[in-house]
């Protein structure tokens, strides 16, 4: 079998989340050599989603921000994927189970910029550009993937899973806060299932936006005004089921809800 280029690569793993296929591992011949053709293939994938609907790239997530994912999946620093603008959500969201293959819920803190980050510079640096900040849930679709082959080329290759976000009301306000000690709380019908506090994401999520923006910097796609960008989870994926209703809330930022039919 002649070995596949970037394109096709991403052309088949754009089919596997698109026809929401069980795939509990990435197929060989489509994995990618190394962690550089890895966001080659991510690149691509970006630009076929995008001609095909999903919107612009309304901003980005940051993935795998804790040593122990990390170390997990065989890399020494977090990753990152791509929003489309039609899967960005406010307040709330109401989607049906069926749609997915298997939806996962993520709990974070968001930015949104009011200016460009060209790079990570300091902290201070770094707010400056923040317009505004909020509670947060991110999607994921995972296909059912075993997580104890779980790599980081693999997932990178598929937008690291984004399936969307639901962003709760924005704080201007945030800069008299410590996010680093923000506290999180997802909870499903009422009960809570998990907490965390900012520190879990790097330290600060400051410091993801930050990490972020020299990675993109680097790449020749810096940070733009508008962008939006979740820091990482700082609790454990959850799978809610159809009737369910998860609600995530962040100390002093407010609350994101999502409704699955």
């Amino acid at each position: 079998m002649a070995k596949l280029g970037v394109g096709e690569k991403a052309e088949r793993i754009v089919e596997l989340f698109r026809s929401r296929r069980p795939t509990q591992t990435l197929p060989p011949e489509l994995y990618p050599a190394d962690l550089d053709e890895a966001y080659a293939i991510r690149s691509a994938f970006q630009e076929i989603e995008e001609a095909r609907g999903r919107g612009a790239v309304a901003g980005y997530k940051i993935g795998l921000t804790t040593p122990v994912m990390q170390s997990l999946c065989g890399i020494g620093e977090p990753c990152y994927r791509a929003i489309f603008a039609r899967e960005v959500y406010h307040r709330r969201a109401e989607l049906a189970a069926a749609d997915h293959c298997r939806l996962g819920v993520e709990t974070e803190i968001a930015f949104r910029l009011g200016e460009e980050l060209s790079h990570g510079a300091d902290i201070g640096s770094i707010a400056a550009a923040v317009e505004s900040c909020m509670a947060a849930i991110e999607l994921i679709e995972d296909l059912n993937y075993d997580y104890k082959r779980l790599d980081a080329a693999a997932m990178v290759a598929g937008n690291v899973w984004n399936a969307g976000v639901v962003l709760g009301t924005p704080v201007t306000g945030w800069r008299s806060r410590d996010l680093a000690r923000a506290t999180a709380r997802l909870s499903i019908n009422g009960r809570e299932i998990g907490n965390g506090k900012g520190a879990d994401v790097l330290g600060n999520p400051l410091n993801a936006l930050a990490w972020l923006a020299d990675k993109l910097a680097a790449a020749g796609t810096p940070l733009g005004r508008g962008m939006i960008v979740m820091t990482g989870s700082m609790v454990p994926i959850q799978y809610p089921a159809a009737g369910d209703r998860v609600i995530v809330e962040v100390s002093g930022l407010g609350s994101a809800e999502l409704v699955l039919r």
